[in-house]
C-alpha cells in the first residue's frame, strides 16, 4: 500500500503518524513525477515548500530573538545560515527520506548539487505538511530538533560568516595580501560541471576547493583555507 512506507516513515523519523497522510505523500512529491505521471498524480510539493519556508523563517527567526541579544546583523547572518539549502538538505539526508521522493527517472539521476536541492526543498515542503497536519507547535519543535539546534555549532566553526570576507579579513591580517582565486580544473557537461579552484596568498597556495560553480568552487577553497590558517595559529 502506497500510505504505509510513508507512515512508517512518520512513526519512526517524526514520532507520530500523519491525520491526512496525503499531505506528507504530497511533500515527497517533486513535480518531475507529476510531469511524468499527469493520469494519475496531480499535486506536487511545491506549494508545500512555500509554506514551509514561511513557517521555517518564522520559527528560526523568533528562536533568535528570544536566545540572543545580537545585533540584527548577525541575527541575520545566523539565520541564513540555519536556513539555506545547505543546512536544510543536510537535515534532510539525516531524516533518509531520499527513497520517499518521488521524482522522475532522469532527476533520479542527476548530480549532487540537484540531489540537495530536492531534499532541501522536500525538507520545507515537510515543515509545510507538519503544520497542516498538526500545527505550528508541532511544527516548531520539528524545526528546533533538526535545525536550531546546530547553531552552536555554527557559531563555533564561524561558518556563518561569509568564508570569502572573512577569509580576506584573516590574510590581509596575518599575511598582509588579498585573497587569489585561480581555476585549476572545470570538468564534466554544462548541465553539471564541477569547478576546482585554488586560493592564494600572494605566490603561496593555501587551499583548494570544488563547486557546482566557480562561486560555489571559491566558497569551498575560502573554508579550506580559514582551517588551514586556524591550524597554524
Amino acid at each position: 500500500m502506497l500510505i504505509a512506507p510513508y507512515q512508517q516513515f512518520a512513526r519512526e523519523k517524526l514520532g507520530f503518524e500523519f491525520n491526512d497522510p496525503q499531505l506528507l505523500i504530497t511533500a515527497l512529491t517533486h513535480r518531475s513525477y507529476v510531469n511524468e505521471h499527469r493520469k494519475s498524480v496531480s499535486e506536487h510539493n511545491e506549494r508545500l515548500e512555500f509554506l514551509g519556508d514561511a513557517v521555517l523563517e518564522l520559527v528560526v527567526t523568533d528562536f533568535l530573538f528570544r536566545n540572543y541579544n545580537e545585533q540584527e546583523g548577525i541575527l541575520t547572518s545566523w539565520r541564513a545560515a540555519l536556513v539555506r539549502t545547505e543546512s536544510i538538505g543536510e537535515a534532510g539526508r539525516k531524516l533518509d527520506y531520499e527513497s520517499l521522493i518521488r521524482m522522475s527517472r532522469g532527476e533520479k539521476q542527476g548530480g549532487d548539487r540537484a540531489r540537495q536541492q530536492i531534499l532541501a526543498n522536500a525538507f520545507e515542503a515537510l515543515i509545510g505538511a507538519i503544520y497542516l497536519d498538526h500545527g505550528y507547535d508541532t511544527a516548531a519543535i520539528f524545526i528546533t530538533e533538526h535545525i536550531t539546534k546546530t547553531l552552536d555549532g555554527i557559531i563555533e566553526t564561524g561558518s556563518w560568516r561569509d568564508p570569502k570576507s572573512h577569509l580576506q579579513e584573516v590574510m590581509q591580517r596575518v599575511d598582509s595580501v588579498t585573497p587569489r582565486y585561480v581555476v585549476l580544473e572545470e570538468v564534466g557537461p554544462d548541465h553539471d560541471k564541477v569547478f576546482t579552484l585554488a586560493v592564494y596568498a600572494g605566490s603561496r597556495l593555501v587551499s583548494q576547493g570544488t563547486g557546482a560553480s566557480k562561486q560555489a568552487a571559491q566558497q569551498e577553497a575560502a573554508k579550506a583555507a580559514l582551517i588551514a590558517y586556524k591550524a597554524s595559529q
